[in-house]
């Protein structure tokens, strides 16, 4: 029989397109952080959306790349803008314990760059005790 069975190569990448479509979600955030809980109902995604993150000892992340203490104005600046000159929405992801005035300072540094729009990012729903 000269004919290759391609029927194992087939039920192979099918395995593995389904494994890829189950992790691919989850490796949008790359920095671990505990959220803290929240009431809130869920917002849509946006596909021109910035992620900073705040991890639990400080520092800043831009996606997935740390920020240097001190060039966060920089790095927001050199951010692209929209077609209409707007810059996109930031989705602030912040450790619970993190103190309130660094958060705060984050957050003044976005509104200093012209970031009005910024989503803040918190685990699902809790229910009242």
């Amino acid at each position: 029989m000269a004919d290759i069975n391609v029927t194992p190569l087939v039920d192979v990448m099918l395995v593995l397109l389904i494994i890829f479509m189950v992790t691919a979600p989850l490796l949008n955030a790359g920095v671990p952080i505990d959220l803290p809980d929240s009431n809130a109902k869920p917002l849509a995604q946006e596909p021109a959306q910035v992620n900073l993150s705040m991890s639990r000892d400080g520092r800043v992340y831009i996606d997935q790349s740390e920020v240097d203490p001190g060039t966060l104005a920089d790095r927001l600046a050199a951010l692209p803008r929209g077609a209409d000159g707007k810059p996109p929405l930031v989705t602030l992801r912040a450790d619970k314990t993190l103190e309130y005035g660094r958060v705060m300072g984050v957050m003044g540094e976005l509104n200093a760059a012209g970031f009005n729009a910024i989503s803040l990012v918190t685990n699902g729903s809790v229910e009242a005790p």
